[in-house]
Parts: structure tokens; C-alpha cells; sequence
């Protein structure tokens, strides 16, 4: 039997966070609804097991999203958690040949070079080496990216890094020692043996000239051995908690599990499975105008020590962008969310006025529109809709054409759900007494919600895609011109319901659209989101400032939206036309 008492801090290290994560584990499975863990029960016989080994391969392992970002970013993150596990999956098999045992000690792929000295004696023991020392170099220069991008961040595509605290900088110094104290210990062993591979050999060929390797070796496997229990240790307080918390969190979600209107066991995976990597922090606006620890990667870290502050719950775009370049895809946006419950007030709120205001129809329509608080408050939107569908010849009916109750979205922002509920109640009810199949908005935020929130069971349509179904079906004919447009996605109907391609359709259909640096899911908020209770107004034009530039760098003829709210905020820092597409249809037909 392989055994020497440096074995003990791995092995202590490795059952202690066994045993922690066990624990934890199980103790968020239970707090999940029973609907939920049955579902993950079956799925490990269903598809969704095998997408999940294919999620874990591309995103943890890989790490695609995170070369989407960076390529040297990805690469370094990639050589990490890869190399890492190719590491202790040839270190298996290689262990498995030179002992000729199905079962060997949990630590003797770690250490088995300490323990075995005779590399001849077994299938393809050269081709090993060379693989494991291959594998280790891979590590060894991860381990130089990873230390030289808290230097110099800018060079992996980051302006700014995470960030730590006392937990995380002991887990990441642990883990950079690991693997020059791993090479360090492997080529002292081989400097005294006169094996190894082309690393390790050559290296302890070299050090054996000047270094008392017979006094050095032990101490060197010990640091190894001591550097992986800290690691172990810190580890599930850290933010490398999410190298096995991850895993959980794509296969409960490959199994249909979402993020409800509470906290549950799944949103203790998704909180733990940040990785901390401090993407979100550049790509999110408020760190270029408001540059504290507000993002999704600070939040998620104040939840989980207890210490989340109103100032961070309710600083915050809610635009998305956090969640579609995080790695991990987290939902920070639905998790802050529910947060906000814990600040919101009670109010005896009603709105049965609403349904005797408001009357259905007189005569049998098509077509039901809801303009939205914000389309009112930018009234040439609902005018240039009307005016379309006049001359269309849709029978359509004006919902809240003499005033009506809000969708709720902006209730639920800031936390009143419970309000917001309410509200939404009798806007169903207005909704379903109309008689309407299809339903149209102006505004992506009513949008968002009718289809998130309403249960409706009608089709229930931005006016983009609206309008383009009306000129793909000869119901309005567009005539093209040579003015050349610029697109601005709004969030909500962009990131949030992926309508990205309907509205560049209609508007080339009027002429010619340019392609912006970034657009679709990488587009900039307009600054003046509902959701952002926190930011003063100054920082809120430094942000649409940014956004202009970015959208009229090439000088188009004017700049289109589609959405009121981006309308409103856009226009007052703009040099060119500020058009919502409703208006750039009614001019054009």
C-alpha cells in the first residue's frame, strides 16, 4: 500500500468538502418544491441528462461563452477547468495500468509519482508521462495567465476585475500554488529517480545540479499535499464554489426548472454557481457612470453573506445584459427581483374602476391594442398606429385609447408584487371582455408582461412584428427610400422576448439599415429604464450619451426604436431623428 503522511492534509481536505457539499446540497434540494425535485428525479432518465453532460462539456470544461468574451480570457479558463480534468482522468487510467487494480487509493493518481519510480514495467508508461506532463504545463501556464490578469486585466478584455474577499484570495492563492508545487514536487522526485517526462525529467535533471533534492523532495510533496487541503477547505465559502455547483445547476435546469416568484433550493444552486469572474461588471452601463459594487456579480455575493444592502437591490438597469454574457447564465434580473419584495410597501391599492370605465367593444374586432402608460406619454406612437390601421382596414379596438389601469410591470420593478398582482387582474379582465384574439402594444415592458404574467391565451404581438405581418400580407405597402436608418433594440424586446429580427425586416423595407457595433443581444440600454430606482438622473444621460455614440457612429438619416420609453430618452440627446418604427411605417406608406 501506497502511504506517507503527506497523503493526510489531501485526504482531509478532499472529505471535508465532500462533506459540506453534501450537506448543502441536500439541504437546498429539500427547500425546492416537490413539483421541482420530481422533475429532476425523472429527468435522469429522460434527454435531459445527456444535454446536461453536453452543457457541461461546452461550458464548464470549455467554457464557449467565456471565448465569446475573450479569446484569451476563454483559453485561460478553459486550460483551468480542462486541463484540470484531464489531469485527473489520464492520472486515473495511468494509475489503474501501472497497478493493475480496478480500485486504487483516492490519492494515488495525485501522488503516484512519489510512489512509483519504475515506469517500464507497464502498458504505455512513456506515452503517459508525456501526457501528464503535457497536461501539467497546460496548468502551469493557466496558472501564469490567471495571476497576470489580476495585473492586467485589459489584456484578457477587461477593464476591471473582481473585487475579493478574505475567502476568495486564500482559495485563489491556494489554488496558484497548487501546480508549481505539483511540478516543483514531481521534479525533485525525478531528479532523484531519473524518470519522468519531458518536463519534469528535464527539470529535475536541472535542479539536481545545485539543490539538495534528498532533503527538498518530502517538504516539496508535503506544500502539494498542503496547498490542495486549503483549497478544499476554502472552497465552498469561495467563489470557486462554483466549479461543483454548477454541474447541479444545468441539470436541474435541462430538467424544466426555473427561478419562481421566491427564493427556493434551485436559486441557492443558481446563487452559488457565480463564479465571480467579474464579466458582468463591464459589460454592465452603471460601472462606466456609477462605478460601485452594484452589478450581478456583487449582489449574488452579498446574498450569500447575508449583508445585501436596498442601495444594490434596487441599483440596477434590469436591461439583461448581465445574464447574456454570464458564463454561467444566471438570471440576476429575476433573482433581484424577488429581492426587491423585501423593501416593498403595502398598499391598499384598487382599481375597480377600470372595469366600468373601460367598456368591451360595441362591434365584433379583430384586433385589440394597448398602447401603454408610455405610449401615451409619447403620443405620435399611437397616433401613427392608428392611422396604419385605419388604412389597413383592420377592425381593431383601442383598449386604453381613453385611459386605462398600467400593465404592472413597473409595480413589480420596484417590488410591490403583491400590488402589481392586483393590477393586473383587472387588466385581464378588461383584456378577456374585449373578445379580442389578437392583442398589440406599443411598449416591449407591456409586452414583457401580458405574455410572462397574464396567462392571456391570445396571440399577443409587438407592434413590429404586427406591422410586418400586415405588409407581408399586402394589407400596407411600403415604399423604399434612399435614407439610410440606425436600429436600437430596446431591452425588453430584445434580450428579454428575443424579437430582434421583425423590426429589421419593416425597417428595410424603408430603406437602409446599418449595422451597429453593438446590437441584438449585445445592445446598449437607453439610460432611462424604469427599473434603476437609484441612479440620479445626471449618470442616466452620461448612459443614453453612450448609446448615441455607439448607434449614430456611422451618420444615419435617423435613428429608429421601438419602444416609447427609448423614443423619450434618445430624442433629447440626439442630433439626427428619433423615429419610433410605427412612425417610420405610417411616413412611409
Amino acid at each position: 500500500m501506497n502511504y506517507n503522511h503527506f497523503v493526510i492534509p489531501f485526504a482531509a481536505g478532499a472529505l471535508i468538502l465532500f462533506a459540506i457539499l453534501v450537506a448543502r446540497y441536500a439541504y437546498w434540494i429539500v427547500q425546492m418544491p416537490r413539483s421541482d425535485r420530481r422533475k429532476a428525479w425523472t429527468g435522469f432518465f429522460r434527454p435531459a441528462f445527456f444535454r446536461s453532460l453536453w452543457e457541461v462539456f461546452r461550458e464548464s470544461l470549455i467554457h464557449k461563452k467565456v471565448f465569446r468574451v475573450n479569446a484569451m480570457l476563454g483559453w485561460m479558463h478553459m486550460s483551468f477547468a480542462f486541463g484540470w480534468f484531464l489531469l485527473i482522468i489520464f492520472g486515473t487510467i495511468e494509475t489503474k495500468f501501472h497497478k493493475h487494480k480496478v480500485f486504487n487509493m483516492p490519492y494515488d493518481p495525485i501522488f503516484l509519482r512519489y510512489f512509483e519510480h519504475d515506469e517500464k514495467q507497464f502498458f504505455f508508461s512513456q506515452g503517459f508521462s508525456f501526457v501528464m506532463d503535457f497536461l501539467l504545463l497546460i496548468l502551469l501556464a493557466a496558472t501564469f495567465l490567471a495571476i497576470f490578469k489580476r495585473i492586467r486585466s485589459r489584456f484578457f478584455g477587461m477593464k476591471r476585475t473582481t473585487r475579493l474577499i478574505l475567502g476568495d484570495r486564500i482559495a485563489l492563492y491556494s489554488l496558484w500554488s497548487v501546480f508549481p508545487l505539483r511540478f516543483l514536487a514531481e521534479s525533485f522526485t525525478s531528479g532523484l529517480h531519473h524518470n519522468g517526462g519531458f518536463l519534469t525529467g528535464t527539470a529535475g535533471i536541472a535542479f539536481s545540479s545545485f539543490l539538495p533534492l534528498q532533503q527538498l523532495e518530502l517538504p516539496a510533496w508535503w506544500a502539494y499535499s498542503s496547498a490542495l487541503f486549503v483549497f478544499f477547505v476554502f472552497l465552498p465559502f469561495s467563489r470557486y464554489n462554483h466549479i461543483p455547483t454548477e454541474l447541479f445547476l444545468i441539470f436541474l435546469r435541462n430538467c424544466g426548472i426555473k427561478t419562481s416568484g421566491r427564493f427556493s433550493g434551485f436559486t441557492e444552486f443558481e446563487i452559488y454557481s457565480c463564479s465571480r469572474c467579474g464579466i458582468c461588471i463591464d459589460k454592465c452601463q452603471l460601472a462606466e457612470v456609477r462605478p460601485q459594487q452594484t452589478q450581478a456579480v456583487y449582489f449574488l455575493q452579498q446574498i450569500r453573506r447575508n449583508i445585501l444592502q436596498p442601495q444594490t437591490t434596487f441599483n440596477c438597469l434590469q436591461c439583461g445584459r448581465c445574464t447574456e454574457f454570464c458564463p454561467v447564465g444566471i438570471k440576476a434580473d429575476t433573482l433581484r427581483s424577488i429581492k426587491r419584495t423585501d423593501y416593498s410597501l403595502e398598499y391598499g391599492f384598487s382599481y375597480k374602476y377600470a372595469e366600468e370605465k373601460i367598456p368591451p367593444p360595441a362591434l365584433p374586432v379583430d384586433v385589440g391594442y394597448f398602447a401603454g402608460c408610455m405610449t401615451h406619454l409619447t403620443p405620435s406612437i399611437k397616433i401613427a398606429m392608428e392611422n396604419i390601421m385605419k388604412k389597413a382596414g383592420v377592425r381593431y379596438h383601442f383598449i386604453d385609447r381613453d385611459g386605462t389601469v398600467c400593465c404592472g410591470r413597473p409595480l413589480s420593478l420596484s417590488g410591490n408584487e403583491r400590488q402589481a398582482r392586483l393590477l393586473m387582474r383587472e387588466n385581464k379582465y378588461i383584456i378577456r371582455n374585449s373578445g379580442i384574439k389578437t392583442l398589440v402594444t406599443s411598449c416591449p415592458i407591456c409586452l414583457r408582461v401580458f405574455r410572462e404574467s397574464y396567462d392571456l391565451g391570445i396571440e399577443v404581438l409587438h407592434h413590429s412584428q404586427y406591422l410586418l405581418r400586415l405588409a407581408e400580407e399586402g394589407k400596407i405597402s411600403l415604399k423604399p427610400t434612399d435614407a439610410v436608418f440606425a436600429y436600437h433594440d430596446p431591452c425588453d424586446l430584445g434580450r428579454g422576448l428575443k424579437i430582434y429580427e421583425e423590426p429589421r425586416m419593416l425597417i428595410a423595407r424603408c430603406g437602409e439599415l446599418l449595422h451597429t457595433q453593438q446590437e441584438k443581444n449585445e445592445a446598449l440600454c437607453c439610460g432611462n429604464s424604469l427599473a434603476d430606482f437609484v441612479t440620479p438622473e445626471p449618470r442616466k444621460q452620461e448612459m443614453r450619451d453612450h448609446t448615441l455614440q455607439e448607434l449614430l457612429l456611422n451618420n444615419p438619416d435617423a435613428l429608429i426604436t421601438a419602444c416609447p420609453l427609448c423614443k423619450k430618452s434618445l430624442t433629447y440627446g440626439s442630433n439626427v431623428p428619433v423615429k419610433d418604427i410605427a412612425e417610420l411605417v405610417a411616413e412611409n406608406q
